[in-house]
């Protein structure tokens, strides 16, 4: 009899949790239609980094007829929206506003035909090309469904609209506006990334580091000019910057670890002015990408290094040496909290079974590492939510070949795509703040 209570017990949990995602399903294909239209119009509409102001205003009315408590225009364009169920964590989900300077190729009925000018002045096209439109879309779908199910949980919920994310400072700006003073300080932080490395309805987990710090690097390397007939005359800039970038090359091959991943790229060199002149100087453009502080710390004294001591191997005055540079803005790496990750996978598997899979660290980068840097530290997680059409990608053989962010072909399959977002980021924060 003893068993057969059991058994029954265990019977009846099941039941009710197919009913509970049955019933979440079943809502969000009501609403999906409402969310598509919301998509169409952000992905025909985006904003270049800190001019995402029609996109926030759309955000932020969503959220106030969800019956969020709402504050527009913090640190700059973001949005932050409060809800409040009772006592119990703190969780915030994230967004991103801004879209890119690429010129659509996707052909989609909806595409962006968008032009503008920049912080420059320069005419640019504007796309949507990392999918921040989806997010966007995905956080709205999340904020109803939570404040349409406050008798799930209970704690407080706030929902982050972040701009300049593709500039990586928008979180840093956000938080010297007083996102965590202002409002209510985050227990747990959530996002979600919509990629080419999964089909669309696959959520994709990876626990400990995600993506990697992103530095930029200027290195001026400076010579002693003159004609090109007479190079013992000079110390010329082009052949010592030619020494600098394959030198560089060591760090990475021959200063770290094997098993601790990084990369140095070199995407510009400039100098010069004519075929017969040997000129001045050479300006390099470096991106560093390094997951642990350590590393960083390693590649950034190596560029350094190598850079100053090429020039005194070319025989230059200590006041010629090479410059180098390394930009204040810089995204830190993502670190998924294995705790977390391990708490929230089974919970979203409740929902999505299979569709839940392992994922892979990438080495592109983003400043949601900054809301979980703050000290004390918060546990922050980010997913994956694959967006490729499941029958592209079951055809084929070499899944590299397939556009993905940043690229103007870029087109996520949108349903399945925002669908499993909103499941995946409302099951965690329902997890996370489920009435005891």
């Amino acid at each position: 009899m003893k068993h057969l209570c059991l058994l029954m017990a265990c019977s009846l949990l099941v039941l009710a949790g197919a009913a509970r995602a049955e019933d979440l399903k079943t809502a969000l294909d009501k609403d999906y239609p409402s969310l598509e239209s919301l998509y169409h119009t952000l992905h025909s509409h985006p904003e270049l980094s800190a001019f995402e102001v029609e996109s926030a205003k759309s955000l932020a009315e969503e959220a106030r007829k969800a019956g969020f408590e709402v504050t527009e225009h913090v640190g700059g364009t973001g949005v932050v929206a409060v809800l409040k169920n009772g006592a119990g964590p703190t969780v915030l989900l994230r967004t991103e506003l801004d879209a890119l300077p690429v010129e659509e190729q996707t052909g989609l009925p909806f595409a962006s035909h968008v032009r503008v000018k920049n912080a420059k002045g320069e005419e640019v096209p504007v796309m949507h090309a990392c999918g921040h439109d989806i997010h966007m879309t995905v956080w709205t779908g999340a904020a109803r469904r939570m404040a349409a199910e406050k008798d799930k949980w209970s704690g407080t919920l706030v929902m982050v609209a972040q701009p300049a994310e593709e500039t990586v400072d928008g979180a840093r700006r956000m938080i010297k506006d007083g996102l965590f003073t202002r409002f209510p300080r985050p227990d747990y932080n959530l996002a979600i990334h919509d990629t080419n490395n999964l089909p669309a309805g696959q959520v994709g987990w990876v626990s400990g580091f995600r993506q990697a710090a992103a530095d930029t690097v200027d290195i001026e390397v400076r010579g002693i000019g003159g004609h090109g007939a007479t190079p013992e005359v000079t110390r010329d800039p082009v052949v010592l910057a030619s020494y600098i970038v394959v030198a560089l090359q060591t760090l990475v091959s021959r200063n770290k670890d094997p098993f601790d991943p990084a990369v140095v790229t070199v995407g510009s060199i400039h100098g010069g002015t004519k075929h017969n002149i040997i000129g001045t100087s050479v300006h390099l453009q470096l991106t560093v990408r390094t997951f642990k502080d350590e590393t960083r710390k390693l590649i950034l004294d190596g560029i350094k290094r190598i850079a100053e001591n090429e020039g005194r191997a070319f025989d230059l005055p200590e006041d010629k040496l090479p410059v180098v540079t390394v930009s204040d803005d810089f995204a830190p790496s993502l670190y998924n909290d294995p705790a977390l990750v391990a708490k929230l996978v089974p919970a979203m598997q409740k929902e999505l079974g299979a569709a839940v899979v392992p994922g892979r660290p990438i080495m592109a980068s983003e400043d949601f590492s900054q809301f979980e840097r703050v000290e004390p530290k918060i546990p922050t997680v980010m997913f994956d939510i694959g967006a490729v059409d499941p029958k592209i990608w079951a055809t084929t053989a070499d899944h590299n070949t397939l556009p993905g962010p940043h690229s103007p072909f870029w087109a996520p399959v949108a349903e399945p795509t925002i669908k499993a977002g909103v499941i995946a980021l409302v099951s965690s924060a329902q997890e996370l703040m489920a009435r005891k």
